[in-house]
């Protein structure tokens, strides 16, 4: 495990609060100096993180050893918890964030709270580092990619069949194709970062996700 792992886990236990707690923070501390932490990426959870940084590497960028942490929050609620401890007043290091338009006024909160802005809009957000998925990270991706080219990752990644038999619910009939891929990748623990990894592995940079696209030139 490297050191920026060990961080980002910390962050995360520290955050937990808890027994370890106290711990956490003091090894997030210590991480924080050691590796050379410059910002704080909060992103709602795992599969951003991997979509961040396959992104990143594909744009020939570590962002580990540019010291750029993408710290998964494990849902939007927690988003002012990560805040405290990393901004202003905690480690004082530069955040950014990404997260699901529906989850915007979590961020939005939990920044004004600590200092960062005021009476906050989504174009407030942008300047200081913090982007909106329209709906949510895959529905960017689906929507960049296009349906017919999401479906041959699905056969890629040998899940065809449980697409299909997936489509075929009653729920599922009457969505669109795109909804019903969106939908799929969140069936099972996992599948949304697998597919997250997988499509931007097979996404034309000239189509990048605006989103993703700013908060990886802002970093």
């Amino acid at each position: 495990m490297s050191d920026m792992e060990r961080f980002r886990r910390a962050v995360v236990e520290w955050a937990a609060g808890g027994a370890d707690a106290a711990a956490a923070a003091v090894a997030a501390q210590e991480l924080a100096v050691g590796v050379g932490v410059r910002t704080v990426v909060l992103v709602e959870g795992g599969s951003d993180q991997v979509a961040l940084e396959a992104l990143a590497a594909r744009r020939g960028r570590d962002l580990d050893a540019e010291g750029v942490s993408v710290v998964p929050l494990g849902g939007a609620t927690s988003v002012g918890r990560f805040v405290d401890l990393c901004g202003p007043q905690g480690l004082d290091v530069r955040l950014a964030g990404l997260c699901d338009a529906g989850e915007e006024r979590f961020f939005r909160r939990a920044l004004e709270r600590a200092g960062l802005g005021s009476d906050l809009t989504r174009d407030g957000l942008e300047p200081l580092g913090f982007y909106m998925c329209d709906a949510d990270l895959e529905d960017e991706l689906i929507r960049s990619l296009g349906a017919a080219a999401v479906q041959r990752v699905i056969v890629a990644q040998g899940e065809l069949r449980p697409f299909r038999t997936f489509q075929n619910q009653p729920a599922q009939r009457e969505r669109t194709l795109e909804q019903q891929l969106r939908r799929f990748m969140g069936t099972h623990s996992g599948r949304k970062a697998q597919y997250a990894h997988s499509l931007v592995e097979n996404l034309d940079l000239t189509r990048t996700p605006r989103p993703l696209d700013r908060l990886l030139a802002h970093v």
